[in-house]
């Protein structure tokens, strides 16, 4: 009754290189290839939005997202502060964390059946901007560490306009290219070559988006928004659910064996602190913006366990500071050991949460009263299926 993460993390930590087995000696190296589970999770959400209905969603994206960013970066930058590390430091660590798993979260909300309920989709929207927060997170590290006398690799504007190309030339690519390379191949009736063009592009969108310094999972999210009204939807889901699947357990799995429990056992007073401090304040903050944007008191203590984590992309926003030279070895390792525990832990808060909330009482706000209703077949939801499905009744003279 844990939830499938909380077990995939145990059995990373069991037999990765600093568990007691240790099989695995290289877990960045299985986890690479397992990055790909998240690739293909988010093309699978970004197969049920439409263009329209994330466009319909740019409030929350940009409005809702962004508040949620700064809020709790401003929060967690206190607190780095408070524990005496240096202004770009405490930054860094913060923004790191702040920075929630998109994998956990949408596992989590996948599992409870949530993420098509407008709860769910307000997450998403937050996990959305937070994959793009990235791309101007990494530009700022390179801003400080030219503040710093650190050798900066690329100027922050030049970072910038690579992601916005990267986007432009995905967006091309998915509206004019793709619906008639797949009708070519459907012509050919054979069923792998579908198969392998669906992992083609959802991998190809997805490393063209890492070339751009944007995530992967943002390239595979487009990928799947730009093909949601295609005729081939369905086919493409069906043919890429089974790797995701197998993909994201394994991903799960490395961060555990990620966990380096030595450095957890050196430095535990305060890694515990840390962990415990850091998921207090980002789950306040996360709650504090719910209720800000009119969430009711029980989404937003909802929102607040679920976002009370740090992230994947902590790992890539500490490796390039590392490298530039504004955070040192022990304060990298000891922020990852941080945001790997939070990781496993979120799970058990989520649970604890959902305990100790009592369940929404269905709201009728909005819904309006039928009246003067005629004929004998009423259809709720009115779609692309709710009109084919109309038609042998109207055809019959049913009214």
């Amino acid at each position: 009754g844990l939830g499938s993460v909380l077990g995939y993390l145990a059995a990373g930590i069991i037999v990765g290189p600093f568990g007691p087995l240790d099989l695995f000696a290289e877990p960045d190296a299985i986890r690479s290839v397992a990055e790909l589970g998240v690739v293909m999770f988010l093309f699978l959400i970004g197969l049920e939005m439409r263009p329209a209905k994330l466009l319909a969603l740019r409030r929350e994206i940009f409005g809702l997202g962004f508040a949620h960013v700064a809020v709790c970066g401003a929060l967690l930058t206190l607190v780095g502060l408070a524990y005496g590390l240096a202004p770009a430091a405490a930054f860094v660590a913060a923004m790191g964390f702040v920075l929630s798993s998109t994998a956990v979260i949408m596992k989590m909300l996948d599992d409870k059946g949530e993420t098509a309920a407008p709860a769910g989709q307000r997450a998403v929207s937050i996990l959305l901007f937070e994959d793009l927060a990235i791309v101007p997170l990494l530009a700022i590290v390179a801003v400080l560490a030219g503040a710093s006398g650190a050798p900066s690799p690329s100027p922050w504007w030049q970072s910038i306009g690579v992601g916005i190309i990267a986007i432009a030339a995905v967006f091309v690519s998915g509206r004019w290219l793709l619906n008639p390379l797949f009708a070519v191949l459907a012509r050919s009736g054979a069923r792998e070559v579908l198969t392998a063009a669906a992992l083609l592009v959802v991998l190809g969108a997805a490393l063209f988006m890492q070339w751009g310094g944007l995530s992967m999972a943002m390239g595979a999210f487009l990928a799947g928004v730009l093909l949601s009204e295609s005729s081939f939807r369905h086919q493409l889901e069906a043919d890429v659910e089974p790797f995701r699947g197998i993909l994201l357990g394994l991903f799960f799995m490395s961060v555990g064996m990620s966990l380096d429990l030595g450095v957890v056992l050196a430095a535990w007073p305060s890694i515990a602190a840390g962990v415990a401090v850091f998921m207090l304040v980002q789950g306040f903050g996360a709650y504090a913006v719910a209720r800000l944007f009119g969430a009711e008191r029980g989404e937003a203590a909802e929102r607040g366990a679920l976002f009370s984590q740090g992230g994947e992309f902590a790992f890539v926003l500490y490796g390039a500071a590392l490298s530039a030279g504004i955070i040192d070895a022990r304060l990298s390792a000891t922020m990852t050991a941080i945001v790997v525990l939070s990781m496993a832990f979120a799970p058990l808060v989520v649970m604890a949460q959902r305990r100790l909330t009592p369940p929404p009482k269905p709201s009728l706000e909005g819904v309006d009263h039928a009246e003067d209703l005629q004929g004998r077949v009423l259809f709720i939801g009115f779609g692309r299926f709710g009109q084919v499905v109309s038609q042998a009744l109207l055809a019959r003279g049913v009214e």
